[in-house]
């Protein structure tokens, strides 16, 4: 059994209205436990409804999401318990930030969960050990912080509430490579570590080929593709269809195959990019 499952899942804004419209329609996907998926598409193409609704703060049109085969929205009244198994971190995080200090922005999520102190202070260590914030900034006001401290932080709060699944909204926006590298690299130890499942929405091909097992490909409100990060990849003409690229280094591996030389099939990383250069020239030397 699949730890998400979304079934048929619509939702219409402003329903009943003449501004009403389908953001989404008929969405369908499971997702395994302790994966890293990504899910990509173009502005408007429904990316941030479809996540609102994982963790209920949104309420479907029609259809339903499971959780561990149970229906989130079976009892209404308990739909915030779903919140600390489902956390969502928003785009521009650090825009949640809102307490005193950084040890107490992390520890909003587990103090609700009614935890004791010790267990909120385990937590609250462990979750910024993790996104490597130190601790003399745990006594600091969140605004006093750099931008990628900021952002850590807020991934920080929701992963100190240790939830089943972390879904996080465009969690490299804004930020310089080496920012994003640390936020990537951050959170796919987070999964390493925990087995968790993330779920990443970006608009960053390349983000998306460093980080994602699978990719969800969103287009004007259903879905497009659910595939591997190399099957998504290949059909680059039809990602470029739907307004979307798929990362530099794979359209400079295409480019070399147009050109006759023989380098591996698809390469999305620059890491992979790297070795098949290094086996042509390893092949060549020994041929030699």
């Amino acid at each position: 059994m699949s730890l998400l499952k979304v079934s048929h899942l619509s939702y219409t804004y402003g329903h009943g209205t003449p501004f009403s419209y389908d953001a989404i329609t008929d969405i369908n996907f499971e997702i395994e436990q302790g994966e890293i998926v990504g899910i990509i598409g173009h502005t408007g193409s429904g990316k941030s409804t479809l996540v609102q609704h994982l963790n209920g703060l949104i309420k479907p049109s029609e259809g339903n999401i499971f959780l561990d085969g149970k229906d989130i929205w079976e009892n209404p009244k308990k739909i915030s318990q779903i919140r600390f198994q489902v956390g969502l971190v928003f785009q521009y995080p650090e825009y949640q930030l809102f307490e005193e200090t950084v040890y107490k922005d992390i520890a909003f999520g587990p103090t609700n969960m009614g935890l004791s102190h010790s267990e909120i202070d385990n937590r609250v260590i462990g979750a910024a050990e993790m996104v490597g914030l130190h601790r003399n900034l745990l006594q600091k006001s969140p605004f006093d912080l750099s931008g990628g401290e900021k952002r850590r932080a807020a991934i920080a709060g929701v992963m100190a509430m240790q939830p089943k699944i972390i879904v996080l909204d465009e969690p490299t926006a804004g930020l310089d490579p080496a920012g994003r590298d640390i936020i990537l690299s951050r959170i796919k130890q987070y999964r390493d570590t925990t087995g968790s499942t993330v779920i990443i929405v970006s608009h960053s091909m390349e983000d998306m080929a460093k980080t994602a097992e699978r990719i969800l490909v969103m287009n004007k409100g259903k879905v497009e593709m659910f595939d591997t990060v190399g099957n998504v990849f290949s059909h680059a003409e039809l990602l470029e269809s739907i307004g979307l690229n798929i990362p530099q280094v794979t359209q400079i591996a295409l480019r070399l195959k147009d050109l006759g030389i023989n380098v591996d099939n698809n390469i999305y990383t620059v890491e992979q990019m790297k070795n098949s250069l290094l086996k042509l020239m390893g092949r060549g030397q020994k041929n030699a």
